[in-house]
């Protein structure tokens, strides 16, 4: 059976040992599975082994729900002060800060992202993550609400109960937190399971868990694979919440075994599609700048990755030429490097998944500006890819790639209607409004607008159907503003204080002082 993870890091950015178990964590111990289940975790930038870690099925969701349900009753939710809550979140962050190194070396082995992206950028919004909702834990409150003379009411903000979080492979420890923050700061109680392919992280934050003082069965983390322990989280009778980010396949199914077992809330932070609208008065080489951000950074795995491009006529050849220099200067390679942007695809099978879109791409008739193949010989490297020339039905114009792979399209303005050309027979011919266009999908979960316009900004972006819209820069999350999607981009909100509604329940308290019968 897995039971320990050691691992020896000599390389240029990270010198240093890391060691931790690799079993379930439940009720505040690392223990074997039921079913004496493992998973075999792969380094994407080698394809070699790493570790060996346990796999919870069914039987330990139910072991870990019941623990977490225990320690709701016992001695969290309403037991415990916001007060309490609050220093054992600071704690926790407390840990996380100094632990920065060994975390981000982790993310790197096993995601795959550049170490110094992981330091620089996961690790800070992780521990702010869990600060700003310590933060919030003893504000969580009601109202008073006038109603007659002969009455008084109020309402309770009460924690929902126990929370199943399953989140993804590509920001494994970010995306656990901004669940697991708001929820225990909220009282909840939680059960999490991270990504197969990406637990590293979250069992390291285990002994974390357990150094900071949170009583047993508080936190359980149960890592597995979607199609059993996942499905046993949506299935659960005992859990009475799911937070999921993800894709919007699954999604589906999370809803669908939501509502057949015990009608538990949901909510889904689910896939993308972000158009980036770049006008002819914007600064050129911060645009480039930003957009190569948006679309290449942490390989393109990215839910907001901004891969549709539009950009106004008269600036389009100067972007365009600046952007594909820009591209081809990125440093793909070993995620140790300290020059690397750009390390592998997260496994093989997304590899070849991104592969067979860019593929898609070329037979379709867009142009391939740059890129499109392989990167080395070994691991799940691609290089940072350009199109030119698409079509709106394109598959690489209107599915989620999740990826590095860009699309780039020209648009113009007349009479004051934004007007997206069109190419056919290498000419342009018909028109469609951007913004149109920008919301011809399916998805709506954030978009980029870039111009020095305020009035055309706010238009723009008041007339794009996201959840996010960023003015002049792209992926720079606010932990104060929510993020989410409209459409098919999920259901319900991370970060800030609207994340807080996600996982309580509202009690309405009528006080008779005067009525009788």
């Amino acid at each position: 059976m897995a039971s320990t993870c050691t691992y020896q890091f000599d390389t240029a950015v990270y010198k240093g040992a890391v060691a931790f178990p690799t079993q379930l964590f439940i009720n505040g111990e690392f223990v074997d599975p039921v079913n004496k289940g493992t998973i075999d975790l792969i380094n994407p930038a080698t394809c070699k082994a790493i570790a060996r870690v346990s796999a919870g099925d069914r039987e330990d969701i139910e072991a870990a729900a019941l623990a977490a349900r225990t320690a709701l009753k016992e001695h969290w939710g309403l037991k415990v002060s916001g007060e309490a809550r609050s220093k054992l979140l600071h704690k926790l962050a407390d840990l996380v800060d100094a632990n920065t190194d060994q975390i981000a070396a982790l993310e790197a082995l096993n995601v795959g992202k550049a170490f110094h992206a992981a330091k620089a950028m996961d690790l800070p919004i992780i521990v702010s993550l869990l600060r700003y909702y310590a933060g919030w834990a003893d504000k969580i409150q009601g109202k008073s609400i006038q109603t007659t003379p002969d009455k008084i009411g109020f309402t309770r903000h009460e924690p929902i109960g126990v929370v199943g979080a399953i989140v993804p492979w590509n920001f494994p420890l970010s995306t656990l937190i901004m669940k697991l923050a708001p929820a225990l700061a909220c009282g909840n109680t939680i059960v999490a399971k991270p990504s197969e392919f990406t637990p590293l992280s979250a069992l390291y934050l285990c002994t974390l868990i357990r150094e900071a003082g949170f009583p047993p069965g508080v936190v359980n983390i149960v890592p597995g694979y979607g199609d059993t322990a996942g499905q046993a989280v949506s299935e659960s009778m005992i859990i009475d919440k799911v937070a999921f980010t993800g894709s919007t396949l699954t999604g589906r199914k999370i809803m669908e075994a939501a509502a057949r077992s015990n009608l538990k809330k949901i909510s889904l932070e689910l896939g993308g599609k972000s158009p980036s609208i770049i006008f002819d008065d914007t600064d050129v080489d911060q645009a480039v700048k930003w957009a190569i951000n948006g679309i290449f950074m942490n390989q393109g795995e990215l839910c907001v990755a901004g891969s549709r491009i539009y950009v106004q006529e008269g600036i389009y050849d100067d972007f365009l030429q600046k952007f594909t220099e820009s591209t081809q200067c990125l440093s793909v390679g070993d995620p140790f490097s300290p020059d690397t942007f750009q390390g592998p695809q997260i496994s093989e099978r997304q590899f070849k998944r991104v592969m067979d879109y860019i593929t898609s791409g070329q037979a379709e008739g867009a142009t391939l500006r740059l890129g499109g193949k392989r990167h080395g010989t070994e691991g799940y490297f691609i290089q940072p890819t350009i199109f030119t020339d698409c079509t709106p039905n394109m598959k690489i114009v209107q599915e989620e790639i999740f990826g590095p792979v860009a699309a780039i399209m020209k648009f113009s303005a007349e009479e004051g209607s934004l007007i997206f050309h069109v190419p056919v027979s290498n000419s342009f011919h018909g028109v469609k409004e951007v913004i149109e266009q920008a919301n011809n999908t399916t998805y709506g979960l954030a978009c980029s607008v870039y111009t020095k316009d305020i009035d055309r900004a706010m238009r723009v972006a008041s007339n794009i159907e996201a959840g996010t819209a960023w003015v002049n820069f792209t992926n720079w999350p606010d932990l104060g503003l929510p993020l989410g999607g409209f459409k098919q981009s999920g259901i319900g909100k991370d970060l800030g204080e609207d994340a807080l509604e996600n996982y309580t329940n509202v009690k309405a308290v009528h006080i008779n002082i005067g009525i009788k019968i």
